[in-house]
């Protein structure tokens, strides 16, 4: 039986957005960013409802401040004491996983997507695309991000990443491969500083 265009997706294969199962998802994801936004910071409850329907999956404790950005939504795996600030994207088109006791910073964008380098390898000539016009040939792959680790605000960390238990990204640095645990990355592309004792 043919994958379907998610199940292609999620294995890192070449995939058409434009699909109704991942184009319904989508557009439900921007329905409830949109109530996430408008809804009162203080209404805890609320907040909780809507993070129940956008997030894959959260632990206790957990804090995203409005706005966030997501693809998806459904392929974010979020730890226990956990803190998102505002203005994060995430293009879940894979999974992305956080640790425990993790905090990003805002405008943090996490691309768990990419598309060819070459020109001519990225554009799809798919005719049936349910009223879309023609996408980029896209594929995905999954980011990781640890335990205890700190994404300082206006970091980009890119598709295939792991970011080790106990490092720190600095603000505005470009992960473009794994970071081992316990160091400091900075730069673009990010190059590891120190190491932690």
């Amino acid at each position: 039986m043919a994958k379907t265009e998610k199940e292609k997706m999620l294995a890192g294969e070449f995939y058409e957005g434009s699909g109704k199962e991942l184009s319904d998802r989508w557009h439900l994801a921007k329905k409830l960013m949109k109530e996430y936004y408008l809804a009162d910071s203080s209404d805890r409850d609320l907040l909780d409802s809507i993070l129940d329907r956008l997030i894959g999956s959260r632990g206790k404790n957990v804090w995203i401040s409005a706005p966030i950005y997501v693809d998806y939504g459904e392929n974010i795996h979020i730890g226990n004491d956990c803190e998102i600030n505002m203005n994060c994207t995430f293009l879940d088109c894979n999974k992305i996983t956080i640790g425990d006791n993790t905090g990003i910073g805002p405008n943090v964008q996490i691309y768990a997507v990419s598309h060819p380098v070459k020109p001519g390898e990225r554009l799809s000539h798919n005719e049936e695309n349910n009223g879309f016009p023609s996408f980029w040939k896209t594929y995905s792959a999954p980011v990781t991000i640890g335990s205890n680790v700190w994404i300082g605000g206006g970091a980009i960390v890119l598709a295939g990443v792991t970011i080790g238990d106990g490092s720190t990204v600095a603000a505005g640095s470009v992960v473009t491969k794994d970071v081992p645990p316990n160091c400091l990355v900075a730069g673009n592309p990010a190059k590891v500083i120190k190491y932690f004792d």
